[in-house]
């Protein structure tokens, strides 16, 4: 029998981290905190960059656009786990958890390109500070916005396009908080080759050159900031960077650690757990970085 995609039949079951009843109303509690900081906190961060004239610097444009993009890529997944602990109801329709996938894989890429061209203002900030505002100008900011933006389309609806061609013969139980994308293909009952051959592809050529540009501008950073002579000036250019640093090592360690392991074990459990890292607590630490 030919296999075939029946998107009526087709549903997906949510599993979370726990099925215990008693541990339900913790973690409805702990995750609509984290999401109400989250959202709050980078709502004051773009409301504070637009309204004051002081803050209309390349550094906040970027920081404001990753302030959205964080409020989007949590409201993907949090918002959704929330109504089925509450409605008691692991249940997610077809539509629902392609249109999820399809978003958190834009915002999750926009997450990765927006940080490497904040690393690449810092870089310009520290390394070339008289010319800063020349190179870094208001039309250089909106086109590296747009090109974030054009290359985490184009990857979204790569796997998307990927995910509807596959079949799914039953009912599917995804042991994840939200339908993430490698779980989703590996309940499929046709063939994923070409769909594991995307998505590691395109983690390798994404992460390799986001995390070049980051660790290129990093070690040009490193480099100026050896060259000052005074203590304190060294402390205030490493300052400014600080905060920026950890936030791309937390996001993108725990994001090519479930990947990668994924291709070596199955322990769905410990993957949702480090999702959570990159998917909720980063998004959340984002206003720190105005400091």
């Amino acid at each position: 029998m030919e296999l075939r995609n029946d998107t009526k039949i087709s549903a997906f079951l949510l599993l979370g981290f726990s099925e215990d009843p008693e541990l339900q109303p913790l973690i409805f509690e702990l995750f609509l905190s984290m999401y109400l900081v989250t959202v709050l906190g980078n709502l004051l961060i773009i409301l504070a960059t637009v309204s004051d004239a002081h803050l209309h610097t390349p550094m906040y444009f970027f920081l404001s656009n990753l302030s959205f993009v964080d409020i989007c890529l949590t409201s993907t997944t949090v918002p959704k786990m929330l109504v089925n602990i509450q409605t008691h109801s692991q249940a997610i329709t077809y539509a629902g958890c392609i249109t999820q996938m399809y978003f958190f894989i834009l915002f999750a890429g926009l997450d990765t390109f927006l940080l490497t061209a904040m690393a690449y203002d810092r870089f310009v900030a520290i390394c070339h500070p008289l010319h800063y505002m020349v190179i870094m100008s208001p039309r250089l900011c909106v086109l590296l916005v747009l090109a974030c933006w054009i290359l985490s389309v184009l990857n979204s609806f790569l796997h998307g396009f990927m995910v509807l061609r596959l079949s799914f013969c039953a009912e599917l139980e995804i042991p994840h908080f939200f339908c993430e994308l490698n779980q989703v293909v590996h309940h499929a009952c046709s063939d994923t080759l070409p769909n594991d051959l995307a998505m590691y592809l395109a983690a390798l050529v994404l992460a390799c050159y986001s995390l070049t540009g980051i660790l290129y501008s990093y070690s040009k950073i490193l480099s100026c900031i050896r060259a000052i002579s005074s203590a304190q000036g060294k402390f205030k250019a490493f300052s400014t960077c600080a905060s920026h640093l950890s936030v791309v090592f937390l996001f993108y360690g725990t994001l090519l650690g479930v990947y990668l392991s994924s291709a070596v074990t199955q322990n769905s459990q410990s993957s949702a757990a480090a999702s959570v890292l990159y998917t909720v607590v980063t998004p959340m630490l984002n206003p720190s970085s105005i400091a």
